[in-house]
């Protein structure tokens, strides 16, 4: 039987940077992958947070090499209307930067950067089983490839896995999450008419007229993702295929006519990702932990996800660490509550878009430029900032804003 310090399943980019960092460490590591990298996925456009982790990691100078297009923010529109978030102007003294990635090439670059630090990087290894017992845990793989089974001994286990939610499968964990069902219909594109200079790189959030929301994500290699995410009765309201759908609903909308109006579609069906919001009942136990989307997801609208998973990846390192060297480690204040009190100010502003009140706070002229950079500091993926009441707070936070704004009050 194989023997290692920790199993890290999944190698995206939460597998990947807790790999690293218990490498790091000097842990032995074995991660498993289900897929064969590269690997497509969704969750293309990254948070300046998530570059201070890659460079905590070591990992920074591997992303940097792959020349992702950079990103200096995020542009909102409604209509006629705009609003434009600079990573830049925060109020967190953080980086003012990160890319838009094509998933396959940056969770690739990030494995790669893990199993040159010495992690035992396996492809096509579908974990199947864990069994934990006082001394540790006995993880279970199919070699998918050749179909042997194989078992693995460790003292710890790190579910990086993703929507695989490996764990949360096998130990029952799944719970229902408190965001509303919805669907996304999405494509990558060529023909796209982007701004010129360091705009190229912004994000561009479009309300959809029908209720939802439109994004669009230009790459390096010169193509674009655009998805629509919406109720399901907003798609079944259109005729056509998938392909006429996203089509009209993408170029219904004033701001991406010009934009638009030359793409032409990549993939000859778009793909769909339905009832994406996952809830978790505990994000730990005796010898595991959960990170990122195998824990809990919200919502594509804010980019969060690659941010929450390399935070709660980078985090688990360190207390599995700490609980590895024998040191006292309290799981449920020094993970647990330190994850989710990033994941619930991302929740707070989720829940806030969809109601209607963020874009009210983002599109008026009474917004205040100091309250401005608080939410930017939150938008670049500073959701864990103590000092920040727009992340300590967000969901009074927001509410008080909103309502300030409704009754035309600045601050």
């Amino acid at each position: 039987m194989l023997q290692t310090d920790v199993v890290v399943i999944g190698a995206g980019p939460a597998g990947s940077v807790a790999a690293a960092g218990l490498r790091n460490q000097g842990f032995d590591v074995l991660m498993l992958e289900k897929t064969q990298f590269p690997r497509f996925v969704i969750g293309e456009s990254l948070l300046p947070r998530t570059n201070e982790i890659l460079s905590k990691a070591g990992m920074l100078e591997d992303a940097e090499a792959a020349g992702f297009i950079v990103k200096h923010g995020a542009v909102f529109l409604q209509g006629e209307d705009r609003v434009q978030f600079n990573f830049r102007e925060t109020s967190a003294a953080g980086w003012g930067h990160s890319w838009q990635v094509p998933r396959e090439d940056f969770d690739t670059v990030l494995a790669k950067s893990a199993a040159g630090k010495g992690a035992d990087v396996r492809f096509q290894h579908d974990v199947t089983d864990v069994a934990f017992d006082d001394d540790g845990v006995t993880v279970s793989f199919t070699d998918l490839d050749s179909g042997e089974q194989h078992q693995v001994r460790a003292k710890f286990v790190i579910d990086g896995s993703g929507y695989g939610r490996v764990l949360a499968r096998l130990l029952d964990l799944d719970e229902t999450s408190d965001l509303k069902y919805r669907m996304a219909l999405f494509n990558h594109v060529t023909g796209d008419k982007r701004p010129a200079g360091d705009d190229e790189g912004y994000i561009w959030i479009v309300t959809l007229e029908q209720g939802g929301w439109i994004w669009v994500i230009p790459f390096s290699n010169g193509k674009t993702s655009v998805g629509v995410v919406a109720d399901p009765a907003v798609f079944e309201a259109e005729q056509g295929s998938d392909a006429e759908i996203l089509r009209k609903l993408l170029l219904q909308e004033p701001s991406l006519k010009t934009r638009l109006a030359d793409m032409q579609f990549v993939w000859d069906k778009p793909r769909r990702l339905e009832g994406y919001s996952k809830g978790i009942r505990q994000l730990y136990g005796d010898r595991y932990i959960l990170t990122g989307n195998a824990s809990e997801f919200l919502d594509p609208v804010f980019s969060s996800g690659v941010t929450v998973a390399v935070e709660s990846a980078w985090r688990a390192q360190e207390v599995v660490g700490r609980y590895l060297r024998g040191e006292a480690v309290d799981f449920e204040k020094d993970y647990a509550e330190y994850v989710m009190s990033g994941v619930d100010a991302f929740r707070a502003y989720v829940k806030s878009w969809y109601a209607g009140d963020l874009q009210k706070i983002f599109l008026t002229n009474t917004r205040a430029e100091s309250i401005k950079k608080k939410i930017c500091s939150v938008l670049a993926g500073y959701a864990w900032d103590e000092t920040n009441p727009f992340a300590m707070y967000a969901d009074q936070s927001l509410k008080s804003m909103a309502e300030m704004v409704s009754n035309g009050v600045s601050e």
